[in-house]
């Protein structure tokens, strides 16, 4: 039946495939990273007009002590200083 299922229906082949109904582990506030990853906050970026990306900034363990307790302001300063950046694209399942 799930062929057929899929044969009529060809979303359902993309929400078994990208799984971005879910959001795993469960019971998480992903808009709070902080309370997860040490050193990280969540930021929005617009690439384009109208197209906003969430993405998570976290600071090596080497400026650790230096991120604790800043604010979202100073998160963006460290992005833009001389430190290399090392994105980190998690794949086509789950969630940030």
């Amino acid at each position: 039946s799930v062929p057929f299922l899929i044969c009529l229906f060809p979303s359902l082949l993309t929400k078994f495939v990208y799984l971005n109904f879910l959001a795993f582990p469960f019971f998480v506030d992903f808009r709070r990273p902080e309370l997860l990853v040490n050193n990280t906050i969540s930021l929005q970026l617009t690439t384009e007009p109208g197209v906003t990306v969430g993405i998570w900034h976290t600071v090596p363990g080497s400026r650790g002590a230096e991120a604790q307790g800043k604010d979202q302001r100073w998160y963006e300063e460290a992005l833009a200083d001389a430190h290399p950046v090392i994105i980190y694209l998690h794949g086509n399942g789950g969630t940030r």
